[in-house]
């Protein structure tokens, strides 16, 4: 652009001035973007039409699809846990359980019939029967249970003649841990309550004496271990005694059970849960200055299924019941804040480079759809969550009825790779009562709530 040389000294400087300005707005209003103009022919794509890749399915899911997950673990687990006692020299079976011998063995298949892990899994198809109205659930638990109180008075005069002797019923008949014992114990407790197991009374009197007076204890009463150090405490033990005793203290309203089971979660709450996080450590070691926080999973899971157990049964009046309730909230509250964006929780809860983890997340499940099923927690804040976390969980469950990504059976350590590195199994008996309890509470939770998550929309009817 040219200036005249024309006019005043003053009205040359305004137009240099103008100019100045001018050169440096063009280039500005040259460098904005252009608007887009759909090319002839092409479709307009509207963002927010775009539909998000979940990892998981994602809203809610129907009765009928949740029971169809719980019938595959049924129908798989029902073809490899066959009760049936057999000669372990040539392998045939034995129908005589009144005098089978010194040589008879209880059939493996895949599984064993009396662990910690299978007292979960029996407890998973009571509770499948009673939500599914599924009697084939309850019968699965019924059978075993039956088959191994017809078995009793046998091994029970071998053990008397011999206390040294290894029995099939040696866990039953002389416990001697916790995981022996309280698993096993509430699940024929609650068998017993149920009307399916009116024959198991002297093994559930023999469980609880084991847990009430047998285990090693703290000064204080805190059941504890003698492994890895002395005066250890695993988190698991809070699931390997407290439903138990809940549970006789429901079926003989004996206060003293209640009271015991009171002190085991707020003793061991005092030592190991993490309050800023929310979470428990796995292990705690008495007259250690410092506890390393390994926040594992599973333990959590077993922490928390303690409580949900607990309250469950815990008369109203009990001094101790808002200190536990309170302790549950809390605990759910910081489980929630660590679910994955898949809906399962890693191993290590506050790690999220150590893997996804079936049986703790299926555990979370249970307890969390059945607080907000018993009113404990608030249905608007943890429903959607609960739905993702079972929906995950599905994924898990394989065509055959195998459960899946399950961490096997794991000890006290105090790094981080020994967790890490754990191994995962559809031959790791934890994830099948977990997942069986957890789709039971969730039909129950259905039924009770309306509450659906749809493309990041809550909706509440």
């Amino acid at each position: 652009m040219a200036i005249k040389s024309q006019g005043s000294p003053f009205q040359r400087s305004i137009a240099l001035f103008t100019l100045a300005v001018m050169s440096l707005l063009v280039p500005f209003s040259f460098s904005q973007a252009p608007v887009s103009k759909p090319v002839s022919g092409s479709p307009v794509v509207n963002p927010q039409t775009i539909q998000p890749s979940y990892p998981v399915p994602y809203g809610k899911m129907t009765v009928e699809e949740i029971t169809k997950v719980l019938d595959r673990i049924r129908v798989y687990l029902d073809s490899v846990t066959t009760p049936r006692l057999i000669n372990q020299l040539n392998g045939e079976e034995i129908k005589d359980l009144s005098n089978p011998g010194n040589d008879a063995i209880i059939e493996r298949g895949s599984f064993g019939l009396i662990s910690y892990e299978w007292g979960v899994t029996y407890a998973g198809m009571l509770l499948a029967g009673e939500a599914t109205g599924d009697s084939r659930f309850t019968d699965y638990t019924a059978r075993r249970l039956q088959f191994i109180a017809r078995l009793v008075p046998f091994y029970q005069a071998q053990l008397a003649a011999n206390p040294q002797a290894m029995t099939p019923l040696r866990p039953v008949l002389s416990p001697g841990s916790l995981d022996d014992s309280g698993s096993m114990c509430a699940a024929m407790i609650k068998a017993y309550r149920a009307g399916v197991g009116q024959d198991l009374k002297p093994l559930i009197d023999n469980y609880i004496q084991y847990i009430s007076s047998g285990q090693f204890r703290l000064k204080d009463g805190t059941l504890a271990r003698t492994r890895p150090l002395p005066d250890s405490l695993w988190l698991d033990d809070l699931f390997m005694s407290v439903p138990a005793l809940a549970q006789m203290g429901k079926l003989t309203g004996e206060r003293r059970y209640y009271d015991d089971a009171v002190k085991q979660i707020l003793q061991f709450s005092q030592r190991m849960f993490v309050r800023e996080k929310g979470l428990y450590m796995h292990g705690w070691i008495a007259g250690m200055d410092v506890h390393p926080a390994f926040l594992w999973a599973r333990a959590n899971g077993w922490a928390l299924m303690a409580m949900v157990e607990l309250l469950d049964v815990l008369p109203e009046d009990h001094p101790g019941r808002s200190a536990v309730l309170d302790l549950l909230r809390m605990h759910i509250r910081g489980l929630a804040g660590c679910q994955s964006g898949a809906g399962l929780w890693h191993q290590l809860l506050d790690r999220d480079d150590s893997y996804l983890e079936t049986s703790a997340s299926a555990i979370y499940v249970y307890c969390i759809a059945r607080a907000i099923n018993r009113g404990w927690i608030d249905p608007l804040a943890y429903g959607p969550m609960v739905q993702l976390a079972w929906n995950a969980v599905t994924t898990k469950v394989n065509a055959e009825g195998q459960v899946e990504g399950t961490c096997v059976g794991t000890g006290l350590e105090f790094n981080p790779t020994f967790y890490y590195y754990r191994p995962t199994s559809v031959y790791a008996a934890h994830g099948y009562g977990p997942v069986l309890l957890a789709g039971a509470e969730m039909i129950r939770l259905s039924n009770n709530h309306a509450i659906n998550i749809s493309d990041g929309a809550l909706q509440i009817k």
